[in-house]
């Protein structure tokens, strides 16, 4: 008790440095976390995390189709800011304050499934991480729904990151999502394919919506 005691008084001297260096610095989200931030962060997560939500177990197996069902998801939901390699280095994740961590090392995979299934589901607060697991009121209201199995499938996933294979990360490119734009220009291209018509010149596209 004395040792948790002292620990948590060291991370409330170190949360309240980070504070104080915060107001210092400014609230820009281009400067990289400092020490302190980097080593407090990690310890205060642990802390928030129920025991019992951190002890609990992954109940799909690590089988090729739960893996890619993760993927996929992962790939629709996830990676806009995590990458699909789950290394963070993305557009938006660049933008990110804190970044988000380079999920093939251990900072993540050293996590337990609980862990990552609390993450995933209840997010993690002052930064880009939602919320993924369902809210009752808003499934009343607006009939969302997330499944469990979902976020369970995604911490299979995470786990295969390390070692995921080139025409993985291909087959997400294709599920990611798109920007209208995009869109359009992945449909012309399948005409063009296809011998319908003449594929459309991405930057004309561009100048028409300025007019």
């Amino acid at each position: 008790m004395k040792n948790l005691v002292i620990a948590l008084l060291f991370l409330l001297i170190a949360a309240a440095g980070t504070v104080v260096w915060t107001l210092r610095a400014g609230v820009s989200a281009r400067r990289e976390p400092n020490v302190i931030e980097r080593y407090v962060a990690p310890r205060l997560r642990r802390l928030a995390i129920p025991a019992s939500a951190r002890d609990r177990r992954n109940p799909l197996p690590a089988s090729p189709d739960v893996v890619n069902e993760g993927r996929d998801h992962f790939a629709d939901h996830c990676a806009i800011c995590h990458a699909n390699d789950g290394s963070g280095d993305c557009e938006i994740g660049h933008g990110l304050y804190p970044k988000p961590p380079d999920m093939r090392k251990d900072g993540t995979q050293s996590l337990s499934d609980g862990e990552l299934f609390y993450i995933i589901q209840n997010g993690v607060r002052f930064t880009g991480m939602p919320a993924w697991g369902s809210d009752p009121e808003a499934h009343e209201e607006h009939g969302e729904s997330h499944d469990e199995d979902d976020t369970w499938e995604c911490v299979q996933f995470i786990r295969h990151l390390p070692k995921i294979a080139r025409a993985e990360l291909d087959e997400m490119e294709r599920l990611n999502p798109k920007s209208p734009q995009e869109a359009e220009e992945e449909r012309g291209e399948r005409e063009f394919l296809a011998g319908g018509k003449a594929s459309p010149d991405p930057h004309s596209q561009g100048r028409s919506h300025h007019h």
